[in-house]
């Protein structure tokens, strides 16, 4: 293979990787069943291509700022040292130059082939995670987690923006429960790299407390994101099958968060990384209801 084309296809999958791919899957999983309980019916499909493809671009945009701004953390955390900027892949000029261009493009993207209130709402969580969670929260307080699931939530009121050019108070509940969902998602995996975390000088609350407060919180926030399902059945009208999904969900969700809890109880959590797998099962099953229920609504 030519050589040109070797290093152009490494570059790529560098700057792919900035982008942390597998981080926008999830945010991505939440703004198609938005979309279609917004319409209350499957939306045209360039809609529905246009609303990802922007969001894509501009989660990307906040994920390659990230780590820009945190290569002298990637270094040091196990986790992290494998990034493009850490490696030498990407310069950090060009780094920087491709994550003004992603958000240049995501901003007109969606705003010329989906809407300007979605593509304003975009924007604000992309400074929001950059300004906000990545250069002034994430060093300084055990809640930068909490904080920045404001930006993990933003997806869902882009998806519901596509589709109405408002944003409902249907849309404010699903926000509500991914914004109560992370800190239990991702405090397992802090737990799991507590040591990195401390090495490079992050405060997350696994570093700066001790297990029984942690499984507390674990389990306080698990408790108040199953209620906030529960609030969408009245708001947003859903039937049967989100009712289902969202009690016994969110059972099971409080079931796992209570198993680290028993853990902390006993002496250290040893397994907090079940936690985390669930939550992400927990959260797509939850939506792929919410996409289904006004499909077949009964």
């Amino acid at each position: 293979m030519d050589l040109d084309l070797v290093e152009m296809l490494k570059k790529t999958k560098a700057f792919v990787a900035l982008t942390k791919p597998r981080v926008i899957e999830l945010l991505l999983i939440t703004t198609l069943p938005t979309m279609i309980l917004a319409r209350g019916e499957m939306p045209e499909l360039g809609v529905v291509l246009a609303t990802l493809i922007g969001g894509a671009f501009s989660a990307g945009a906040a994920n390659a700022f990230n780590c820009i701004y945190d290569t002298d953390i990637d270094k040091i955390m196990g986790r992290t040292k494998s990034r493009p900027l850490v490696t030498g892949e990407l310069s950090r000029r060009e780094a920087s130059i491709f994550s003004y261009l992603l958000t240049l493009v995501s901003v007109f993207w969606l705003g010329l082939f989906v809407n300007w209130l979605a593509s304003l709402i975009s924007l604000a969580a992309l400074l929001f995670y950059v300004l906000i969670y990545t250069m002034l929260l994430k060093r300084r307080t055990p809640q930068n987690i909490v904080w920045g699931g404001a930006a993990g939530a933003a997806p869902v009121l882009i998806g519901w923006a596509a589709v109405t050019n408002e944003v409902a108070p249907a849309a404010w509940v699903l926000f509500m429960v991914i914004f109560l969902w992370t800190p239990p998602h991702y405090w397992p995996l802090a737990v799991k790299y507590r040591e990195d975390y401390a090495k490079a000088g992050v405060p997350m609350l696994p570093v700066v407390r001790g297990d029984r407060v942690v499984s507390t919180q674990i389990v306080l926030y698990s408790w108040a994101v199953a209620a906030c399902t529960l609030l969408l059945i009245p708001v947003a009208g859903m039937g049967i099958i989100y009712s289902v999904a969202a009690i016994v969900g969110g059972a099971w969700f409080i079931r796992g968060a209570y198993k680290i809890h028993a853990q902390a109880r006993a002496g250290e959590i040893t397994k907090p990384m079940p936690l985390f797998h669930l939550s992400n099962l927990y959260l797509t099953l939850l939506f792929v209801a919410i996409a289904v229920d006004p499909l077949l609504h009964f």
